[in-house]
């Protein structure tokens, strides 16, 4: 599967990179890191995010899941409108002219009206909206856990095959 990770804006940036070290070997995949993503990371790899002309812009490219990790208000609005005036918001608007998995995990709250809307539309074009919420069910001991409670969430959303938390099997823990 090739499978896109893209991060903007910076808070959770680097929950974005755990993600993007975490899909498995077997799969291709691809990072695109905004500007501001890319200054608090100090981030070098990658395509470079002006570039829409890299393979992953193209439906014919065959990307088969995208994971906007964080996703800012900025980017998720650009997305609804359709502007497809960067890397991460022409891939995205290739995963849903094509549709394909997409997730998307933006970072705000609370929520506002309009960032709501433009989530309640995304979904209804096929998109995931999936911010980092906890599991409070899985094991929870340290920020790895929940770090890895969120993202085996959103490798579920795309279909990628995970063991990075506890599943709930309706059985409460002593």
């Amino acid at each position: 599967m090739k499978i896109i990770v893209a991060i903007s804006g910076a808070s959770a940036a680097s929950l974005g990179l755990k993600a993007y070290g975490l899909i498995p070997e077997n799969h291709q995949k691809y990072l695109v890191v905004s500007e501001s993503a890319k200054i608090v990371l100090r981030q070098e790899e990658g395509f470079q995010n002006r570039d829409i002309s890299a393979p992953i812009a193209s439906g014919s490219f065959g990307a088969e899941a995208m994971l906007i990790a964080p996703c800012s208000m900025n980017t998720l609005a650009k997305i609804a409108c359709g502007i497809a005036d960067n890397l991460i918001t022409r891939s995205a608007a290739v995963m849903i002219k094509e549709r394909r998995k997409l997730a998307i995990a933006p970072r705000e709250t609370p929520f506002d009206p309009i960032a709501l809307e433009n989530m309640l539309k995304l979904s209804r074009l096929g998109a995931n909206i999936a911010p980092p919420v906890l599991g409070y069910y899985a094991d929870r001991r340290t920020i790895d856990d929940l770090e890895r409670f969120i993202i085996g969430r959103w490798f579920d959303l795309l279909g990628i095959e995970n063991n990075l938390y506890r599943r709930w099997n309706g059985e409460q823990k002593v």
